[in-house]
């Protein structure tokens, strides 16, 4: 289905300022759908020339507070001015419009309500406005409190004052209709509050009924920081005199997180007070700081991990060093590189915040140093090529050994002393598999050379791992042109 964007740059000559106007009133719809207990559709007329006799649909909105009249996509549906005559109407006589009698759609009467959708005195769309009238309502104290905002800020559309572009807010969220809403007159007097709005700010420490009481000086008094007291109030007296807030979050005395937005009411350009969202997100924030806990003690399992790898290796290097035989300084020399290996991977996910490492950078970082220990009379120049990617950590771990000793083994056995050369790490992801190919220019595999009886450590290592870690598949083989290539398939879903 094409977007909002794609429909109105395929089907309308608006500009680039009209076209931002409409995103922003789809970006805040959903609020006035939910006041509204009614589907939201925005039309725009097509054809050629001046004629506003045929509109389509170009999004669409389905309240959370109520049945849907709409239960398909209309979205790229178009109608005819005999189908829906109120839409003309709206444009050319610029204000809100009402059938008289209901429309039927599928069966269900529909009552329909166009808004005009003004940018800088011209109706560049229409908003239908459609409610489901099978679904019988007994009209509420909450019910009505919603319609009247809806109707304020229907006519605020239709004025061209809302939606407005607001400062990008310290949050990325929003309360929403159903999480809280306070209704103010214009000195600031609370004349409506929902249960849910009356709950939060009961946790925030006020106990008795809202309704009445100046909400900016209240809410003042309830929150801890005097900074974000201030700001808060401040947020709330601003949308009295007509200007947007942002949304913002403080924490009261009690230690209750609430979240709040306050709009401004003008319909007609006059003062009828401002909306005040809230949304208790005390449980949010609690359990967001214990993973954020829970986090930071895994990551710093993750340095210690390393500096005791760091620290095994140090000390396997010191044995090495005093150790006559060349045999067991070969072994232990294999053994630091290895755990060195393993301590890169535990390195970089002490600095993840979601247990999965970027590849290329690991292999960037360990995969030369072991080309460079490996035969020191080598000149044996080892380099990637590809992307891998990001991977889990159960994956990390064991596919950086395994690579790490299939370089080994190549810039090891694949060159006579003396000798220079590539070994080339190759690495093609798809959204399945990740195949990696480890090729040198060398001598080739020896006659006769089978992986599976092959009694070599690395070897043996790296089997272990590909059949039992990583599920995956490995195979050896000699190249045309000369020299071995070594080609490892993992997968990277449906992992056991």
């Amino acid at each position: 289905m094409s977007t909002l964007s794609d429909l109105l740059a395929e089907h309308t000559k608006l500009s680039g300022g009209e076209v931002d106007h409409l995103q922003m009133v789809v970006a805040e719809w959903q609020l006035l759908s939910d006041l509204s207990f009614a589907d939201l559709l925005m039309w725009v007329p097509v054809g050629e020339g001046p004629s506003l006799d045929e509109y389509l649909c170009v999004a669409q909105a389905r309240a959370t507070t109520a049945p849907t009249a709409h239960p398909e996509d209309v979205v790229g549906t178009r109608v005819g001015v005999d189908e829906h005559p109120q839409l003309r109407r709206a444009i050319i006589e610029g204000r809100v419009c009402r059938e008289e009698d209901p429309s039927w759609y599928l069966g269900v009467p529909v009552r329909r309500e166009t808004i005009p959708v003004t940018y800088d005195d011209r109706v560049i769309a229409v908003l239908s406005r459609e409610t489901d009238l099978a679904v019988p309502r007994v009209p509420s104290s909450l019910e009505i409190a919603y319609l009247g905002i809806a109707a304020d800020l229907c006519q605020m559309i239709a004025d061209g004052s809302f939606p407005t572009t607001e400062p990008s807010p310290d949050v990325h969220t929003s309360p929403r209709v159903g999480d809280g809403l306070i209704r103010l007159d214009p000195t600031g007097a609370v004349v409506f509050a929902s249960p849910n709005a009356q709950s939060a700010y009961h946790r925030m420490g006020h106990p008795a009924e809202l309704v009445g009481v100046r909400l900016a000086p209240l809410t003042r008094g309830l929150i801890a920081d005097p900074f974000d007291a201030t700001e808060i109030a401040q947020r709330i007296l601003a949308a009295l005199d007509g200007q947007p807030s942002m949304r913002a979050e403080a924490e009261s005395g009690r230690g209750a997180a609430v979240l709040f937005r306050a709009l401004p009411l003008r319909p007609g350009g006059k003062a009828a007070g401002a909306l005040v969202l809230v949304r208790d997100v005390t449980e949010v924030r609690r359990r967001d700081r214990a993973l954020m806990s829970k986090d930071a003690t895994i990551r710093e399992i993750h340095h210690r991990v390393k500096n005791n790898l760091q620290t095994v290796a140090a000390l396997l290097r010191l044995q090495s060093r005093r150790t006559a035989s060349a045999e067991a300084r070969t072994a232990l020399g294999e053994s630091v590189r290895r755990v060195a290996a393993i301590a890169a991977v535990h390195e970089a996910l002490s600095t993840s915040v979601d247990e999965r490492v970027d590849l290329n950078s690991l292999v960037d970082k360990v995969i030369p140093v072991v080309g460079d220990v490996a035969v020191a009379e080598n000149h044996v120049r080892v380099r990637r090529t590809g992307q891998f990617g990001v991977v889990a950590a159960e994956v990390a771990t064991p596919l950086v050994m395994v690579l790490t000793e299939l370089v080994q083994n190549a810039v090891e056995h694949a060159y006579p002393p003396g000798a220079s050369g590539e070994v080339i790490v190759s690495a093609e992801r798809s959204a399945r598999w990740l195949d990696v190919s480890v090729t040198d220019d060398g001598r080739g595999l020896p006659r006769g050379f089978s992986l599976e009886r092959s009694n070599g450590l690395g070897l043996q290592i790296v089997r272990t791992l590909v059949d039992s870690e990583l599920r995956g598949s490995l195979s050896l083989r000699r190249r045309e042109r000369g020299g071995t290539e070594a080609q490892l398939r993992v997968p990277l879903s449906h992992r056991r």
